[in-house]
C-alpha cells in the first residue's frame, strides 16, 4: 500500500506540472519549410504557386530549391515577393539568356568581322576537331543575378538571408551531391541549375559542380534538418517521358536523369505535408516562351490547396508587414578590382576590356557591357565575379576560367554574283607569339582562289598593333568605255563590252586604338600589289604589239606604297539586317610610291567617307539610310583607284562600290556621291522583306566642278528577300533604273568575305 501510494503522489504531481506547463506557455508555431524542385521552364510555376501562398498569409521559413526552383527560391528568400518574380521573369528573354548572345557592341572590330565571316568554329587540339562542352556559358544569366541579388551581395551564410536558404548541385567528378548553403549567392544559384551539354560546369572552392537534379531534385530531407515541421513543396519533374517526346538530345539527358528522381519522389512526396503538383506536362524544360501559361498552371495547381493553406496560416498566428518593394539597384562604385585565374592574359588587356575607371561611380548596363566586352573574345570559358562591400565602395572580385583551347577551326561558304563560290577553310591560334595576341589564316578554295592572313595584338585601351595581308581574285564583264584610251589598249570601236580580271593583293601594317567597342581610329602603311587584265583583246593586242603574248592584255601591274588613317563608329546591331544604331566610316590613303608600270605616277590622295543611321518605325519595321562619297586629290594621271559603282554586296576590294540597279563595275569616276535608304520589314523570325532605292553623280572632278550638288544623274531600285540561316544571310534582289532597259538579280548566300 505504501508504495501504490507513493506512486500515485508522483503521478499526480507530474500531471499537475504538466497542465500547469500548458496553461502558461504559449503553443510554438510551426515552422514551415518551402521545397522547389528542378525542371527548367517548368520551374516558372513556382511563381504562381508562390503567390497563392502569400495570399493565404503563410510566413515561410526556409526555403531549399535545386536547379530552377534555386533560383526561384533564391530571390524569393532574398525578399522578393511572388508578384515582383512575376514581373521580373515576364520581362526576362530567356532564349538571349540561355544562348549567351554577346550584344554586337560588345566585339572590337576584329571580332565583329570574325563573328561575321564563319559558320561554324570547332576546337582543335594536337590536330583533332573537338566539340564544345556546353552549348552556353551562363554569362547573361549571371550578369542578371547579380543585379537582382546585390542588396543581400555581403550575406556569404545564406541561413542568415530574410528566409534561410539552400540549394543542391553535384559534383561532377565524383558524383556526390553537394550542398551549397553559404558563399556568393548567384555563383552557388548558377551552379545549382548548371545543365549538363546546355551550360558550362561550375566551378566553386575547387570543385566542378553541375546541375543538382541529378543527384536531389527535391531536397526535402536538407530542408527538415533546417527545422521546418511542415513541408510545401512544388513539384515540376518531369515524369518519364514517352519515345513520341524524346525529340531533342536536352530531353534526352533528361530522361536519362529521371529514372532516379521519379523513383526519389515516391518518398519524397508521401513525406512532403502539401505537395503541389501543376499540371505542366505539355510543356517542355525549354519552353520559356510559353511562361505565361506555365505561371498561371502552377497558381491553379496551389489554389487547389487553399483551405490547407489558410489552416497552416493560422497556426502560425503570423501578422506580416506590409512588403517593403525591392529597388534594383542602377548603379555602383567599384574602386578595387581583383583578377584571379589570368595566366595567358594580362591585367591591362581585362581592364582594357571591360572599360570602367575604379573609384568612378558606373551603371550596372556599363558592368555587364565591360563583362560582355570579355566575354565576346571567346578567351574564357566562364567568367564569374562577387561584388563585395569593402566600406568605401565596391570590390570587384573578378573569376576567370581561361578557355584551355588556343586554336580553332573555322569554315564557312558563300555564293555571288561577283566572286561566284566559295568555301573558306580558316586556321585561327591565339597567343600566338605572346600573350593578348590571335592570328588567323583564311584559305579561300572556288572559282577564285583568294587568302586573308590577320595578326592582331590587342592591348584594350592602349594603342593595339596588327598586320593584315589579304589576296583578292575574280573577274567581272565590264563596258569597254571603261577602260577605252588606257595605255596597252586598242582603241577598237566595235567592241563593247570586255572581260576583266582584277587581282588585288593587300599588305597592311598598323596601330589601332579602340576607345569603345564602337569606335576606333588607325593609323597604318599599306603595300598594294594591283593588276588588270583581260583576254578580250588578245588578238587585237598581239596584233598592235600590247599583248603580253599569252593573249592577255595587262593595263595595270603596279606596287603601290602609301600611309593611311581611318576613324570608325558603328554601333549598328547587325552588320546584315540592323535595326538600329549609327555608322560612320572614314578613310584617307596617301599613296607615296608605286613601281609605275604606265609610266605616269604622281603623289595622290583618296578619300572616302561613309554615314547612316538605323531607325525603328515600328514592330519589326526599320529603315536604314546612309550617304556616302569619295574624291581623288591630286593630279595625278592613275586611274587604278578611281571610284567604280555597280553591283550588290558587302566585301569589295579598292574603290568599288555597290549601287543597286547597275550591274558590277559599271559607273566610273574620280569622285562620287551616294544616298542610299532600305525599308526592312520582318514578316516572321529571321525572314525579311527588303525595298532599296540608291541615288548617285558619279563623274571626274565631281567636287571642284560642284556638279556633286546636281540632281542625282544615277538611281536605282530593288525588292527583295533576305533569310538569316546557318551559313549567313540569304539575300536575293530583282533590282532596276530607269536610266538604262536592263534589269538585274543579284542572289548571295552566307557570310561575305
Amino acid at each position: 500500500m505504501y508504495i501504490r501510494h507513493i506512486i500515485a503522489i508522483i503521478v499526480f504531481t507530474f500531471c499537475g506540472v504538466w497542465a500547469y506547463g500548458q496553461d502558461t506557455a504559449p503553443d510554438v508555431p510551426p515552422k514551415v519549410g518551402l521545397v522547389l524542385s528542378g525542371g527548367g521552364a517548368k520551374g516558372l510555376a513556382h511563381i504562381g504557386a508562390l503567390k497563392v501562398i502569400e495570399e493565404a498569409g503563410i510566413k515561410v521559413d526556409y526555403i531549399g530549391g535545386t536547379s530552377m526552383g534555386a533560383i526561384v527560391g533564391a530571390l524569393y528568400a532574398s525578399g522578393y515577393s511572388a508578384h515582383e518574380l512575376d514581373s521580373i521573369f515576364k520581362k526576362t528573354d530567356f532564349t538571349d539568356l540561355i544562348q549567351d548572345n554577346v550584344p554586337r557592341g560588345a566585339k572590337t572590330f576584329y571580332e565583329k568581322e570574325d563573328s561575321e565571316r564563319y559558320a561554324l568554329s570547332l576546337p582543335f587540339t594536337n590536330f583533332k576537331v573537338s566539340f564544345p562542352p556546353a552549348i552556353s556559358g551562363g554569362q547573361n544569366i549571371y550578369n542578371m543575378l547579380v543585379q537582382l541579388l546585390f542588396h543581400v551581395k555581403d550575406i556569404q551564410d545564406f541561413r542568415k538571408l530574410p528566409i534561410p536558404f539552400l540549394c543542391i548541385a553535384t559534383n561532377v567528378e565524383t558524383g556526390e551531391e553537394v550542398l551549397l548553403d553559404k558563399g556568393y549567392l548567384p555563383e552557388a544559384i548558377v551552379a545549382s541549375g548548371t545543365f549538363p551539354s546546355l551550360f558550362e560546369p561550375s566551378e566553386i572552392d575547387g570543385d566542378i559542380l553541375i546541375d543538382g537534379g541529378v543527384v536531389n531534385n527535391y531536397p526535402i530531407d536538407q530542408v527538415r534538418a533546417m527545422g521546418a515541421d511542415i513541408i510545401i513543396g512544388v513539384d515540376v519533374q518531369h515524369d518519364l517521358a514517352t519515345r513520341e517526346s524524346l525529340s531533342s538530345a536536352t530531353e534526352i539527358l533528361l530522361q536519362i536523369n529521371n529514372y532516379r528522381t521519379v523513383n526519389d519522389m515516391k518518398r519524397k512526396s508521401g513525406q512532403t505535408d502539401i505537395y503541389i503538383r501543376p499540371d505542366i506536362d505539355e510543356f517542355s524544360v525549354i519552353d520559356f516562351e510559353k511562361g505565361n501559361q506555365i505561371i498561371k498552371s502552377g497558381e491553379a495547381a496551389a489554389r487547389t490547396f487553399q483551405d490547407e493553406l489558410i489552416k497552416i496560416a493560422q497556426t502560425q498566428d503570423h501578422h506580416p508587414k506590409p512588403h517593403k518593394r525591392i529597388q534594383l539597384m542602377d548603379s555602383l562604385t567599384i574602386n578595387r578590382m581583383i583578377i584571379e585565374g589570368n595566366d595567358r592574359y594580362t591585367r591591362g588587356y581585362i581592364k582594357g576590356k571591360l572599360r570602367f575607371n575604379l573609384a568612378d561611380k558606373i551603371s550596372f548596363e556599363e558592368l555587364k557591357q565591360g563583362i560582355n566586352n570579355l566575354s565576346a573574345t571567346g578567351n574564357f570559358k566562364a567568367i564569374r565575379y562577387d561584388l563585395v562591400s569593402n566600406g568605401l565602395g565596391t570590390d570587384l572580385i573578378l573569376k576567370l576560367k581561361e578557355n584551355p583551347t588556343k586554336m580553332f577551326l573555322k569554315m564557312s561558304a558563300h555564293y555571288d554574283d561577283l566572286y561566284k563560290s566559295a568555301a573558306l577553310i580558316n586556321l585561327t591560334k591565339k597567343n600566338f607569339l605572346m600573350k593578348d595576341d590571335v592570328a588567323s589564316f583564311d584559305f579561300i578554295l572556288g572559282d577564285n582562289i583568294r587568302y586573308n592572313m590577320q595578326y592582331y595584338l590587342d592591348k584594350g585601351y592602349y594603342w593595339s598593333f596588327g598586320i593584315n595581308s589579304r589576296l583578292t581574285d575574280f573577274d567581272s564583264e565590264i563596258d569597254f568605255s571603261l577602260i577605252r584610251g588606257n595605255f596597252n589598249v586598242p582603241d577598237d570601236p566595235n567592241i563593247q563590252r570586255i572581260n576583266i580580271d582584277v587581282t588585288d593583293l593587300t599588305n597592311q601594317i598598323y596601330l589601332q586604338t579602340v576607345l569603345q567597342e564602337e569606335f576606333a581610329f588607325t593609323l597604318g602603311a599599306e603595300h598594294k600589289l594591283l593588276r588588270y587584265s583581260t583576254r578580250t583583246l588578245g588578238q587585237q593586242s598581239m596584233e598592235a604589239g600590247f599583248s603580253e603574248g599569252n593573249g592577255r592584255t595587262t593595263f595595270e601591274n603596279s606596287n603601290y606604297f602609301s600611309a593611311f588613317s581611318k576613324i570608325t563608329l558603328d554601333t549598328y546591331d547587325d552588320k546584315y539586317f540592323p535595326t538600329k544604331g549609327l555608322l560612320f566610316d572614314s578613310d584617307i590613303h596617301l599613296y607615296l610610291l608605286s613601281s609605275d608600270y604606265n609610266d605616269n605616277f604622281k603623289e595622290f590622295a583618296v578619300a572616302k567617307a561613309r554615314l547612316g543611321t538605323v531607325v525603328p518605325l515600328r514592330h519589326n519595321l526599320s529603315l536604314n539610310v546612309e550617304t556616302e562619297g569619295g574624291v581623288k586629290l591630286g593630279t595625278s594621271a592613275v586611274t587604278s583607284f578611281d571610284f567604280v559603282l555597280g553591283g550588290f554586296g558587302n566585301e569589295f576590294v579598292n574603290n568599288f562600290t555597290p549601287f543597286i540597279g547597275y550591274d558590277f563595275l559599271s559607273l566610273p569616276g574620280n569622285s562620287y556621291i551616294k544616298a542610299y535608304g532600305r525599308l526592312d520589314y520582318r514578316f516572321a523570325p529571321k525572314n525579311h522583306i527588303l525595298f532599296t532605292a540608291n541615288f548617285a553623280n558619279v563623274a571626274d572632278d565631281l567636287f571642284r566642278t560642284g556638279d556633286w550638288f546636281q540632281e542625282p544623274t544615277f538611281s536605282g531600285y530593288g525588292i527583295g528577300y533576305g533569310f538569316e540561316s546557318f551559313l549567313g544571310p540569304v539575300q536575293i534582289y530583282y533590282s532596276w533604273s530607269p536610266e538604262i532597259t536592263s534589269s538585274n538579280v543579284f542572289f548571295s548566300v552566307g557570310y561575305w568575305f
